[in-house]
């Protein structure tokens, strides 16, 4: 039995790992890399042969570096079970269709442009529409606490992460020739008290755990203090008669600030203000939560029981067609624009910066990771100019980035869930993947400070025996 990092082993995207059991192979995760248009082009078409022929994937959370490379697998010829959680497939099938939807307009941009230019150069998506639906049809929802063979000597029981809507902890119990190893994946691990969510849960008896170190490195401020934050940022902007952008994930992130604007209206901390959702999947994917109320928070699943919509602030908007996408970026009315993508590497929310970042009036809000080469992270990193849809544009508008809204566990709850477990069971190694250098680094350091007997830091193509 062992384990072998692919994705996610030396960064924080394109999360993809091996497990080998009675010499079947089975996969966790197969996340898009994202980053360097060209790189992440070329790695997300490299899709190892081992992976593809192997006995089934477990599929922790919806995020596409989690989830968006299936498509790309199953295209290859992965006939595979997909194993994941109720709301993790409703996602999926909505996540994964966009996401080919994006490739395929793309790719027709990128052909036509081409042909203008007198050039034969061809572009092709990485998948379509049909191999993400193709995908979906490959999955299968497994709830939370049901054991479930999944293979020869391999047990499967999902348990709540906390991190998003069917986010999940894997625990798989091995057996080979005698030998028996729980192992526990944490894909992304989530905050305890967290508004709209279930505090993650502690697993028992853990032989080996590999754990998320996005924030491996850094502590959050309380999420206590975050509506506050949020509350004069807003009040800063539209009284400057300015506008408030927040790039933001389709998946959880678009729920959280939903939710977060919610509060602030309940509570008087705000003004009545228009607020566009200028992202379809978001609207979907809303909608999904209020399908899956048994994995929300207790207040929050009683307001959707109670037909309360926690996620519709005063003056809300759903921008869905392209026109009135246009309209909103060219109208002068100070708002609140939600729209993605997540890590501002394309979407909408690129052509509202093509005009929104020049203006000084204007709030760019960061409530979420920014990748390295990405232009969100050039955002956070203070650039007075940065390229935006192929055009470098003079950055004056505020940028504020409030951490304190992320999703993801921080040093401090890392540790302690790894604490947590150790005194559930039998917890003798962790590897770390998921996280850039300095955030492995500094996490590993604090694990072997509270006592951890071995903390491995993954490289792509590494070996770990079970």
């Amino acid at each position: 039995m062992y384990l072998e990092f692919y994705g996610a082993a030396e960064e924080v995207t394109g999360s993809l790992h091996r497990i080998r059991v009675n010499d079947t192979d089975l996969l966790l995760d197969c996340g898009l890399f994202q980053g360097h248009r060209a790189d992440a082009n070329r790695l997300n078409r490299e899709v190892p042969p081992w992976a593809i022929g192997a006995h089934s994937l477990v599929l922790s959370h919806a995020h596409l570096d989690h989830s968006g490379n299936i498509p790309s697998l199953t295209r290859r010829g992965f006939e595979g079970n997909i194993y994941c959680t109720p709301p993790t497939r409703d996602l999926c099938s909505v996540l994964l269709r966009d996401a080919a939807m994006l490739q395929e307009q793309d790719a027709r941009y990128l052909n036509k442009r081409a042909q203008r230019e007198g050039s034969r150069e061809r572009v092709d998506p990485l998948y379509t529409v049909e191999d993400a639906q193709k995908a979906v049809s490959q999955m299968i929802s497994v709830p939370s606490h049901r054991p479930m063979p999944i293979a020869p000597g391999a047990t499967l029981t999902f348990w709540n992460a906390g991190h998003v809507l069917g986010s999940a902890l894997v625990q798989l119990d091995l057996e080979e020739r005698g030998r028996r190893v729980r192992l526990l994946f944490t894909g992304d691990l989530g905050r305890k008290v967290l508004p709209l969510l279930k505090d993650p849960e502690i697993v028992p008896d853990v032989d080996f755990l590999i754990s998320e170190s996005t924030y491996g490195d850094r502590l959050h401020p309380d999420i206590g203090t975050m509506d506050d934050a949020l509350a004069e940022i807003v009040n800063s902007t539209i009284e400057g008669g300015g506008r408030v952008y927040i790039p933001t994930f389709a998946l959880e992130r678009a729920q959280e600030v939903l939710f977060a604007l919610e509060r602030l209206h309940e509570s008087g901390r705000m003004p009545t203000v228009p607020i566009y959702i200028d992202s379809p999947l978001a609207i979907a994917v809303t909608e999904i939560y209020k399908l899956h109320p048994e994995d929300l928070a207790s207040d929050v699943r009683q307001r959707i029981l109670d037909r309360n919509d926690p996620f519709s602030p005063p003056d809300l908007h759903y921008v869905s067609d392209v026109a009135a996408s246009k309209r909103l970026q060219v109208s002068g009315e100070p708002c609140i624009v939600i729209a993605g993508s997540g890590m501002c590497e394309g979407g909408r929310i690129v052509h509202h910066f093509a005009r929104a970042l020049a203006q000084r009036r204007n709030t760019v809000v960061i409530v979420g990771f920014m990748a390295q080469h990405t232009l969100g992270r050039r955002l956070v990193e203070g650039r007075s100019a940065v390229r935006v849809l192929g055009v470098e544009r003079e950055v004056h508008a505020r940028i504020k980035v409030l951490s304190g809204l992320s999703a993801h566990a921080d040093q401090a709850d890392i540790v302690e869930f790894v604490r947590a477990t150790s005194r559930a069971g039998r917890v003798r190694r962790v590897a770390l993947v998921h996280g850039e250098e300095p955030a492995r680094d500094a996490l590993r350091s604090a694990l072997a400070e509270a006592g951890v007997p071995e903390v491995i830091r993954s490289q792509k193509g590494a070996r770990v025996e079970l």
